[in-house]
């Protein structure tokens, strides 16, 4: 019985080193690279974090861009449509001057610009 005891007992102490020695390895070795692991996935999560601030900033920026090009284009297309308003009287009045110089005729005023326009 002794020997079997004597076999248990180193068969504990066996057991023990070894816990103790994959203790060992485990702080010397594994922690320092979980140490990196963990400050590499804070850093990522981080930077998906700072990713996301910066898309959403931008889809605004855009957003707004949009907003103010939609808003210059209705700004044009009323001045456009003020100033054919506006030019509608002046084109009149320009057409009755000129066929007064031209003795009422359309053609001999269309004829009369264009010689005119051409050096003729």
């Amino acid at each position: 019985m002794t020997s079997w005891a004597l076999r248990a007992a180193g068969a504990g102490l066996l057991i023990l080193l070894g816990i103790a020695v994959g203790t060992w390895a485990t702080t010397s070795h594994f922690r320092p690279v979980l140490d990196q692991v963990q400050d590499q996935a804070s850093m990522c999560a981080a930077a998906r974090e700072n990713l996301a601030g910066l898309a959403a900033e931008q889809g605004k920026a855009m957003g707004d861009l949009m907003l103010a090009a939609n808003e210059r284009q209705a700004r044009a297309e009323q001045a456009v449509k003020d100033a054919q308003a506006n030019a509608k009287a002046d084109y009149a009045a320009a057409n009755r001057l000129q066929q007064e110089r031209t003795g009422g005729d359309q053609c001999a005023a269309a004829t009369s610009i264009i010689d005119k326009e051409l050096g003729l």
